[in-house]
């Protein structure tokens, strides 16, 4: 169920100058082969590569495979989900520079530079349940009422949650989650 009761909590998620470096490296070499769309279109799937395999990302962060292993995996993976040329360069070069670890971050830096060009922020909502059609639109109006920009949402489903959904906005985090404010009563009720 969505509310209007948001709590920030949190700083924004990417933490480090690489990853906003190598993504404003990709955008401006998918700008000058004039494939900014199909590259965006080749991250989404790969980010959906990293999201959906806990093995993936232990390989991407293990340092005992020999980069040259590494990077010809990695390659091989952008090529399976069909990515441009220009992405499986990106991404075996980047593996090459001891970041592919670094993927999600990048991707995540990719999306939020190209939102800002268009106008847009990117929301990463994660919920308890999926949220229909109505749910999303709702929340995505009180976000674009809310930052006077218009909000592209990424939702993704985390049972541990256990109800309700956190929102993440740029800086901002919006935790509207079960599983927080029971925690919080917990920590009440401990300190009474």
């Amino acid at each position: 169920m969505l509310t209007d009761d948001f709590y920030v909590t949190s700083e924004d998620v990417i933490t480090g100058e690489a990853p906003t470096r190598y993504a404003k490296a990709l955008i401006e070499l998918a700008d000058d082969a004039k494939s900014l769309v199909r590259v965006e279109k080749d991250l989404k799937s790969i980010a959906a590569a990293f999201a959906d395999s806990d093995e993936l990302r232990r390989f991407a962060v293990n340092p005992v495979y020999a980069t040259e292993d590494k990077v010809a995996a990695m390659t091989a993976i952008a090529k399976s989900v069909k990515a441009s040329v220009l992405t499986q360069q990106f991404v075996g070069t980047v593996t090459a520079n001891h970041r592919a670890g670094d993927l999600p971050m990048i991707i995540a830096a990719f999306n939020d530079m190209v939102a800002r060009r268009r106008g847009s922020q990117i929301a990463k909502v994660t919920s308890a349940s999926k949220l229909t059609a109505a749910q999303l639109t709702q929340l995505k109006s009180k976000l674009n009422a809310e930052t006077g920009q218009t909000v592209d949402i990424e939702a993704s489903v985390d049972p541990d949650l256990l109800g309700g959904f956190v929102v993440k906005l740029g800086s901002r985090l919006y935790d509207a989650s079960l599983k927080t404010k029971l925690e919080d009563l917990r920590l009440a009720l401990k300190t009474a």
